[in-house]
């Protein structure tokens, strides 16, 4: 017997945001998964292909923390970098079955101060402000803790 798959209206698109949240003395907010229990940034894929990659973004901060990254004291900012990976197979399910890899779109989003989140208990337990290199090796995706490790580029004047 078959296991059951979700309809083709149910897959997931293979476009999804990395957001890396952090102040300007660049502390990172890393957030625990539920179901894994490795930490992360924000990280989500589009709803529908029209979705932008900054609409992404900007709901996916929403969803996952509750930050508003459209408040006039944050500032978010697409860095212009896509990573291209090979969809892990524990993972693969949630997609066409053609569908082997996936592409993230990196952002960085400057808050004023450590801000507090409000978790979606169903997708993260934990959260916590790191400094940059520290949350940089805490994360599980090496294409997050690339990310993180760019950070001092996007923000010159804040201290290393």
């Amino acid at each position: 017997m078959q296991p059951l798959r979700p309809s083709p209206a149910a897959f997931k698109i293979p476009e999804s945001v990395l957001v890396v949240i952090f102040t300007p003395d660049q502390e990172v907010l890393l957030i625990r998964r539920a179901d894994w229990g490795t930490w992360q940034s924000v990280t989500g894929s589009k709803d529908h292909p029209e979705e932008s990659w900054l609409q992404t973004a900007i709901r996916e901060v929403q969803e996952e923390t509750g930050i508003d990254a459209r408040h006039p004291d944050c500032r978010l900012q697409d860095w212009q970098l896509e990573n291209v990976y090979d969809i892990y197979p524990a993972w693969r399910w949630r997609y066409a079955p053609e569908v082997s890899r996936n592409t993230e779109r990196v952002f960085g989003l400057c808050v004023p101060q450590r801000t507090p989140v409000v978790l979606s208990p169903r997708e993260h337990t934990e959260a916590q402000w790191l400094p940059w290199q520290v949350a940089a090796d805490l994360c599980f995706s090496p294409s997050n803790a690339e990310a993180i490790l760019m950070l001092p580029r996007f923000v010159p004047t804040a201290p290393q």
